[in-house]
């Protein structure tokens, strides 16, 4: 195998991770007008939101990896691969930890250079949503150029919900035609007889356990909703977010919004 260097000794730590080139990254806009220097906290700010971008990416590139898997009937392999993405989801959420030690006051001394940027931009973070089966035409609009490409090729791509059904199907169980053949762009809506075949099912403990890793998935996307909420209330209120969005009163409509409806609505079977 040959190596992007001239030589293996060229081949180091900080070369192969582009060391020099990630901490130039961190491209202050903010101005202490007593010092002339960036605000403290901007720093911070900008380097959790890069950390959430890069596993964005990672995760993304496991539930492709995932769908992939359930599509070759790989559910163990699947599974093992959810179980990371979990752990992935654990990070997400304690990263707010170390932002929520920002107090309101350190916060708005950069806020105002924000300008127009905004979380809400995060193509990443729709297209985490889309594969799921969060889907909403109008965040289409937000995006254009490569994030508007992609974007737009997972609105039109089955989701890991899908995938999972499938592998239903496949298995001779009886799932209903109005879910196999659904608009793939539409929302998932819970089907109570597809959700009597789940439960007929949870007798094979290998079903069972990806459907409970599947649940796992969800709640842990609910966990990450709900502490941003809060983080954001903690740090601006009731203010509305930057980039002209509504902050908090918009993060809080999508909380409590399951990505698949039917692996909740079966637990009163049981």
């Amino acid at each position: 195998m040959s190596l992007p260097f001239e030589n293996d000794d060229d081949f180091t730590y900080g070369n192969y991770l582009k060391v020099s080139e990630l901490l130039s990254l961190q491209q202050c806009v903010s101005v202490d007008e007593a010092t002339g220097e960036p605000e403290h906290d901007e720093t911070l700010f900008i380097i959790i939101h890069q950390i959430y971008e890069l596993w964005f990416k990672q995760v993304l590139h496991e539930l492709d990896f995932i769908v992939s898997q359930l599509n070759e009937h790989n559910v163990a392999g699947a599974r093992h691969h959810l179980k990371r993405v979990l752990k992935i989801m654990k990070t997400l959420v304690g990263q707010l930890d170390v932002l929520e030690t920002m107090t309101p006051a350190e916060f708005a001394s950069f806020r105002s250079f924000l300008a127009n940027a905004s979380g809400f931009q995060s193509a990443q973070f729709r297209e985490l949503e889309f594969i799921l089966g969060i889907k909403d035409r109008v965040q289409l609009d937000w995006f254009t150029g490569a994030e508007g490409d992609r974007l737009a090729d997972r609105y039109e791509s089955p989701t890991i919900w899908d995938a999972f059904v499938n592998v239903l199907a496949r298995d001779g169980f009886d799932v209903p035609l109005e879910v196999l053949e659904r608009d793939i762009r539409d929302p998932i809506v819970p089907n109570p007889k597809l959700q009597a075949t789940i439960v007929d099912r949870y007798a094979d403990e290998r079903f069972a356990a990806l459907c409970e890793t599947l649940t796992d998935l969800d709640e842990g996307l609910q966990e990450w909703r709900y502490r941003h909420v809060m983080m954001v209330k903690r740090t601006i209120g009731t203010k509305p977010g930057t980039g002209g969005s509504d902050g908090a009163s918009y993060l809080a409509t999508t909380l409590f919004r399951p990505a698949f409806p039917d692996l909740w609505a079966i637990r009163t079977a049981f």
